[in-house]
């Protein structure tokens, strides 16, 4: 779990370490907000890929044989916010897609969304994000046919260093049919 105290106490440190006074009326309850926030935005953390399959395993079985290969589910423009690992950097503006051959049942569409917030709060590359919803869409659905792309804009790219505003980073984690099936690419568009 998050450790929030911790977490207020290296918050203090570092206004200090910026040359700050954390006593000041403007910062006296940044250290606990910062916790806060930290707890919030980075939930995801706290859980292994397979806890959040478990947490949002909500399939519908009536009516999906599992021989039926003509059928796609997809979920586009999901919107998710993560922090880049490298600069704690915010991930930003992101857009998730995720479709997938239902292999005899079908996920809540709602879940899908959830699995890609909560996968999203963690310390983490953009790729990852993408490999880490189809581990947790393929467990939920038993389907290795499966989809997920991101776009977003990087605070570190943006914000500091080279200080391109309007560049996009564009991932595509693609499984089973979807990586050798030109036809199936087209869904992602």
């Amino acid at each position: 779990m998050i450790d929030t105290k911790a977490i207020e106490e290296h918050i203090r440190g570092i206004l200090v370490a910026l040359g700050d006074d954390p006593d000041r009326e403007g910062l006296k309850d940044t250290p606990a907000r910062v916790a806060a926030m930290y707890e919030e935005v980075f939930a995801g953390m706290n859980y292994t890929n397979h806890e959040i399959a478990q947490m949002f395993d909500k399939c519908f079985e009536e009516g999906f044989e599992s021989n039926d290969s003509g059928r796609v589910v997809v979920v586009k423009d999901i919107d998710i916010f993560s922090y880049c690992e490298h600069h704690m950097a915010l991930m930003y503006d992101m857009k998730a897609s995720v479709a997938y051959i239902p292999k005899g049942k079908v996920i809540g569409l709602s879940k899908i969304a959830r699995v890609c917030d909560m996968v999203a709060k963690r310390l983490q590359l953009q790729e990852k994000i993408g490999s880490d919803i189809a581990d947790v869409i393929s467990e939920i659905t038993g389907t290795e046919d499966i989809a997920v792309t991101i776009e977003g804009c990087h605070s570190c790219v943006s914000a500091r260093g080279i200080k391109k505003e309007n560049a996009k980073t564009f991932t595509a984690e693609l499984r089973g049919r979807f990586r050798t099936d030109p036809a199936l690419q087209l869904y992602l568009k």
